[in-house]
This record gives structure tokens, sequence and C-alpha cells, in this order.
């Protein structure tokens, strides 16, 4: 099945268990090519939440750059990392660094800080051995497929993101906020609506309230928009979830979600969250060469454990600064 409203040799590929593809002969120029077919690619990411680009032929990190900033324009530098990444030029990253064996469940990139990227880059330079997909769910889909009184009392409260920096796991202050001045820090955290708590050893407490469901800001839909299992601590590996708890405790974790109002959120419905997800997941093995777009507020990604190499290198693009996406204090008392 193909789409008619794009020209050949444009046309896309539609299939219900894996995204959009386009698949194309190798350019002698890939980023030149990304460059006159620009708005045609923007255009099916809108329609269809991600496109799969493959035959474009990527082999290196400044390929991969080029290609993406003729498709975006400006790269975003990553603000509020949960986990260092390495540059591979100005706002080119390596994929977040996971272990192999653990997949990364379905999320949002960067769904809490105030301005959110509303397109997600990936170019896969070294396909894995086995799995490692980049796979993708509609986050509108997911939204209706959750039971109506959870989804009530998350878009009534919001979700609450707690941090616990330190030097020895996740991101350190410089990596998540770009500098580890502390007064640099706090007008950060203030001009964001981050609460902060600085501990005597140095160690920094951060949370801030998100809104869990947001309005699309092109197509209007309602999407489930969040890292509220992502980040849970019950979706960590139980020995890992059991290793932090006894080494910082349940108020020193690096990362955790709560309820907007404070209250933890049972193990159930953490499962219950990653479990939703399955039903619009899609899923393609990656090819070296491929591209993905994937509009990253109505589609939520995951990364699905693998074996062998696997470099996948990102860009994030399109800043939106969401009317409803940071819920007042006073909204969760009504």
């Amino acid at each position: 099945m193909t789409s008619s409203s794009l020209a050949a040799p444009l046309d896309v590929e539609l299939r219900p268990d894996r995204p959009a593809m386009l698949r194309v002969d190798p350019p002698d120029d890939a980023a030149r090519w990304a460059a006159e077919h620009r708005e045609a690619l923007r255009a099916r990411v809108a329609e269809h939440g991600a496109l799969l680009v493959r035959g474009l032929g990527l082999r290196d990190t400044d390929q991969a750059g080029a290609v993406f900033t003729r498709l975006a324009g400006r790269l975003l530098p990553e603000r509020e990392a949960f986990a260092p990444r390495e540059a591979h030029g100005p706002a080119l990253y390596s994929s977040t660094p996971w272990p192999a064996n653990q997949p990364m469940c379905m999320h949002h990139e960067l769904s809490y800080p105030l301005e959110v990227p509303g397109l997600l880059l990936f170019a896969c330079l070294t396909a894995p051995e086995q799995g490692g997909a980049t796979a993708v769910a509609d986050a509108a889909q997911v939204l209706d497929a959750l039971p109506g009184e959870l989804t009530e009392r998350f878009e009534h409260e919001g979700w609450l993101l707690t941090r616990t920096y330190n030097d020895e796991i996740g991101a350190s202050l410089a990596e998540s906020f770009g500098t580890d001045d502390r007064d640099e820090i706090e007008r950060y955290c203030q001009a964001n609506a981050i609460d902060l708590t600085w501990g005597a050893d140095g160690s920094l407490r951060t949370e801030q309230r998100r809104s869990a469901v947001v309005r699309h800001p092109l197509t209007g839909r309602r999407c489930w928009f969040n890292q509220i299992a992502f980040l849970n601590e019950w979706t960590l590996a139980p020995e890992v979830r059991e290793y932090l708890l006894d080494e910082y405790g349940a108020d020193g974790l690096p990362f955790n979600t709560r309820y907007g109002d404070g209250t933890p959120i049972d193990e159930y419905v953490v499962r219950l969250l990653n479990d939703t997800y399955e039903e619009p997941t899609r899923r393609a093995p990656w090819q070296a060469g491929d591209l993905m777009l994937v509009d990253n507020i109505g589609t939520a990604h995951s990364r699905e454990a693998f074996t062998g190499d696997r470099q996948v290198v990102v860009g994030l693009a399109d800043p939106h600064r969401l009317a409803d996406h940071c819920p007042t204090p006073e909204a969760s008392r009504r």
C-alpha cells in the first residue's frame, strides 16, 4: 500500500506493524537530496507520526549532521539530560547510553523541560546484529486506550519529576544544565518552573510538575505526552532498583516520577502504562544508512534490547513551548 498524495519516486509504504517507510536509491549527495525533498518528508512525518527513509546510505556523523540540518534547520542543544551522551558535533549526539540487554520503554524525548523538541532525527550508522529497533507508538491512541479514571487524575494533577544530581550516576550538573555554577543553575530553575534544594554535600535535588496530556501544537490532537513510566523506579530492572534504593534511599534516587500532588505511583500503574503502549507499537529493524524522523509530541519511541554493535546518532529540533505543558500548583487543589 502506498500513499497517493506523495509523487513518485517518493511513494511511502504503509503497513500496520511498522513505521511509514520510504525506499530511495542512494543519492550522490544525501544532504542535497534531503534539502530538495524537505517539505515532502516533513509533511509525511506530520501525517504518519514517523517516517523511516531507507537507502540514503548514511555512513558517518558528518554526513548525518548535514542531512539533519537540511531537514530541520537549527538543531537544539540538549538541556536537562538524565544521562550523558557523546557529542559528535554541535547538537549532534549519540543515542542515550543504556545497557544493550535492557530495553528502553516508550517515552517522549525531553518531555519535562518547558521547551520541548517537536522533531527527532535518527541516523543508523551501524546496525546491531539482532534487535535494537527504535519502535514508535501513536500518543493519541495510547491516551484513548488508558483507563479514564487514571488519565483524569493525571490531567487534573499533572506529573512530578524528582531528580537528585550527584557525582556518581546519571548526568552531572554541567551535562544537564550546561554549567556547574550554582547561581546560573538557580536562575535556570527559576525561569523553568523547577524547585530545587542544595544538599550539604553539594548534591542538588529538583522537582518539576508537568502536564501528562497536551494538545499537539499543529494537529490539536490530545496526546499522552510524558515520561511517567520511563523515569519511574518501577521500570528499572529489579536488581538496579534495589541497588539504587539501598545506596541513595527512596528520596535520593537519581530520577523518579510521582503523581502531581507528590503521591508515589504504584508498581501496577507503571506496568499498566508500559503495557498499554504494546498495541499501537510499530517497529522495523535498523539497517545501516537508515534515517528516521519522529514527531516527538504525537509519537512515543523506545529502544529494544540488542546484540552486537549499534551506532545511532540523534538530533533534536523544532522547539515548542506548549501552552498546556506546565500546570500550576493550584490545579491539583481544585
